[in-house]
C-alpha cells in the first residue's frame, strides 16, 4: 500500500526570528556576601534589559547587569520605602508587557518572606511569563557565617522561621506565640528587631523557657556583619545596649551553643577592617577577593578606566609599532594593561604568534609577567624588585647597546625607562597603547561608601589612582580622612601620593598585589604569616 510522504514542516510552519518576549525572573540575591549569589541568577543578571533592585541586595551584584540595561532601585527599610509594593508589582508587569527581560532581584531567597509571591502572583495575573530563582535564604546563611547551625542531631531536628515584621493592616498578629514557645528545635525570626523586647516576653509568657540562648546577627555574611549573643531573657536589653538595628536575624535555641567552636568567618585577622581599593574596575576585583578572604570589609572604588589611544598620531605609532614587532630585539612591558592592549592589536595584524619573530620579552614584575604567558609567549627577564629602576638595572647586564626595544606602555607614563635605556646606547620606541581616564562611574557605590562610613584603610597601585581618586574627593568637596590608613604597592606609587600629601602607613615590600595584602595584614596584625 502507498503511502503520501509528508515533510516535517507540511504540518506546522517555522515560526521566523523575532524580538524575544518579555519574561521576568524573580532572583534571589542572597544574604549579602555577592559570592552566594546562584549561577543561574548570574546568568539571568547578565541578560537582563532591566532590574528592579532591594534595599538588601549587594550593588555589586549590578556588576553583572550590561552596562545599557535599565536599573531601578525600589528597596524598601524601616519606614521608607522607595515604592510601595503595589507600585512594584504594576512596574514589574509594565517593563514584562513591553517585552523587556525583567530581572526582579531581591535579598535571600524571593518566595521567604520576600513578598516574592505577590509579585508572581501579579505577572501570573496579567498573563505573563515568569521564573522564579531561588536565593540563600539570611536564616540559613546568614547564620552559618555566624558559625550557627540551624540543625544539629545532638540539638535538634526541627527548623521553624517567622517573621517579626508583620502586615501592618492586620487587625491581629499571626504569629502564634504558644506553638512557636513549646516546638522543638531552632527558631529563627527574620525582621522585627525593633519588636525584640515585645515578642521575647511573649514567648516567655507562652512557655518557652527564659534562659533559652539566643543570637542576634546584623548584615550576615557582608563585611559589616556582626553578632550579640545572650538569652530570651537578656537579648533585647544587650541588643539596645549594642544599638543593634535592622537588617537583623534572631535565632533561639541550644544550636546558638555551637558558636563558640564554629565561629570561623568572624576570626579571620582582618575581620572587621573596612578596606576601599582604588584600581581599574576589573583590576580590583583581584585584590578585594584577597582581602575578603583574610576576612577585610574589601570594597571597590575604581577610579581610573583603561581605554584605547584617543590621540591620531599615537594610534599610528601604535599600529606601526605593532606590525614592526618582529624587527625589535626586546618587547618591554611594564604593566598588564600594555600587554592586553598591546596583543589585542598584534593578533588584529597577524595570525601566527610566530609573526613576532625573534623579539625577547621582559615583563617588570610577576602579575605583567602572568599576563604575558595568558598570550602563550614566555618571559625572557623579570627583575628581582618590580619597579623600572630595577628593570633597567637588569637589562645594563644585557648590553643593550644599539639593540632595538619597544615600550609599549599607558600615554602619559614617566620616561625614565626610556630615557635610561637610551642613554645605554638602544634605539627606543617609547609607543603609548592606552590611556588611563578617570573613572566617573559610581555605579557599585564605592566613593559614596568612602564619603559616608569609616572606613579604616585605602589602597593604591599606581600613581595614577591616587591622582585620580584626589580628583574624585575635590570634585564631592570631601576632605582625606583623617583617620583613614593607607597602602602603597610601591616607591614610584608612595612618590606620587607623597607630592599629593597624602599619607604613606604602608608600602608593600613586593611591589605586587600578594605582595600588598601581605603589608596590609601585618599593618593590622603583626603576628599574621599569610
Amino acid at each position: 500500500m502507498n503511502q503520501k510522504s509528508t515533510s516535517p514542516n507540511s504540518k506546522r510552519k517555522i515560526k521566523p526570528p523575532q524580538k524575544h518576549d518579555g519574561i521576568c525572573y524573580l532572583v534571589g540575591a542572597g544574604p549579602g556576601d555577592p559570592g552566594l549569589l546562584t549561577l543561574r541568577g548570574k546568568e539571568c543578571l547578565s541578560r537582563a534589559e532591566v532590574v528592579l533592585y532591594d534595599y538588601l541586595c549587594n550593588k555589586e551584584l549590578l556588576r553583572h547587569v550590561p552596562p545599557n540595561a535599565e536599573k531601578i532601585y525600589v528597596g524598601k527599610s524601616a519606614k521608607k520605602h522607595a515604592l510601595p509594593q503595589q507600585e512594584i508589582n504594576e512596574l514589574l508587569v509594565k517593563k514584562t508587557q513591553e517585552g523587556h527581560r525583567v530581572v526582579r532581584l531581591k535579598g535571600g531567597d524571593p518566595f521567604l518572606f520576600g513578598r516574592g509571591g505577590e509579585e508572581a502572583e501579579a505577572l501570573a495575573h496579567a498573563s505573563l511569563r515568569f521564573e522564579i530563582v531561588p536565593g540563600v535564604t539570611s536564616a540559613i546563611g546568614g547564620l552559618a557565617y555566624a558559625g550557627i547551625p540551624v540543625t544539629h542531631r545532638s540539638n535538634n531536628s526541627q527548623l521553624t522561621i517567622f517573621t517579626g515584621h508583620e502586615d501592618p493592616s492586620k487587625e491581629a498578629s499571626s504569629l502564634n506565640y504558644h506553638s512557636l514557645a513549646t516546638a522543638p528545635g531552632t527558631k529563627v525570626m527574620l525582621m522585627g528587631v525593633e519588636r525584640l523586647s515585645s515578642i521575647t516576653h511573649s514567648l516567655i509568657a507562652a512557655g518557652m523557657e527564659s534562659t533559652t540562648p539566643v543570637a542576634l546577627v546584623r548584615w550576615a555574611t557582608t563585611g559589616r556583619h556582626k553578632t550579640i549573643t545572650g538569652t530570651l531573657e537578656t537579648i533585647a536589653s544587650i541588643a539596645q545596649e549594642k544599638q543593634f538595628s535592622a537588617p537583623c536575624i534572631a535565632v533561639f535555641g541550644e544550636v546558638v551553643s555551637l558558636r563558640k567552636k564554629l565561629n570561623w568567618f568572624e576570626t579571620r585577622p582582618l575581620f572587621g577592617r573596612c578596606i576601599a581599593v582604588t584600581r581599574t574596575r576589573d583590576k580590583a576585583s583581584e585584590l578585594v577577593k584577597l582581602l575578603r578572604e583574610l576576612g577585610a570589609d574589601a570594597f571597590e572604588l575604581p577610579t581610573i578606566r583603561i581605554e584605547a589611544i584617543q590621540k591620531k598620531e599615537e594610534r599610528e605609532a601604535f599600529a606601526e609599532a605593532v606590525t614592526a614587532a618582529h624587527q625589535y630585539d626586546w618587547i618591554v612591558f611594564t604593566s598588564p594593561n600594555g600587554v592586553t592592549s598591546f596583543f589585542e592589536a598584534f593578533y588584529l595584524h597577524h595570525h601566527d604568534a610566530r609573526s613576532l619573530g625573534a623579539a625577547r620579552i621582559a615583563a617588570i614584575g610577576p602579575g605583567t609577567a602572568k599576563k604575558i604567558e595568558e598570550y602563550r609567549f614566555s618571559v625572557d627577564l623579570i627583575p628581582p624588585q618590580f619597579v623600572a629602576e630595577s628593570l633597567l638595572e637588569e637589562l645594563k647586564k644585557v648590553n643593550v647597546e644599539n639593540l632595538r626595544i619597544l615600550l609599549p606602555r599607558a600615554s602619559g607614563a614617566r620616561e625614565l625607562l626610556a630615557i635610561a635605556l637610551e642613554d645605554l646606547g638602544a634605539i627606543v620606541d617609547d609607543v603609548p597603547v592606552y590611556d588611563t581616564l578617570p573613572e566617573l562611574n559610581d555605579e557599585g557605590g564605592g566613593l559614596q561608601r568612602f564619603c559616608e562610613e569609616k572606613v579604616d584603610m585605602i589602597t593604591f597601585t599606581s600613581g595614577s589612582t591616587a591622582e585620580h581618586f584626589q580628583e574624585l574627593l575635590k570634585k564631592r568637596g570631601f576632605p582625606f580622612p583623617a583617620n583613614c590608613a593607607t597602602a602603597s604597592i610601591g616607591p614610584v606609587t608612595s612618590s606620587v601620593m607623597q607630592v599629593l600629601e597624602m599619607p604613606v602607613s604602608v608600602e608593600a615590600e613586593e611591589h605586587d598585589i600578594p605582595g600588598l595584602v601581605e603589608a596590609i595584614a601585618k599593618y593590622f596584625t603583626p603576628k599574621v604569616e599569610i
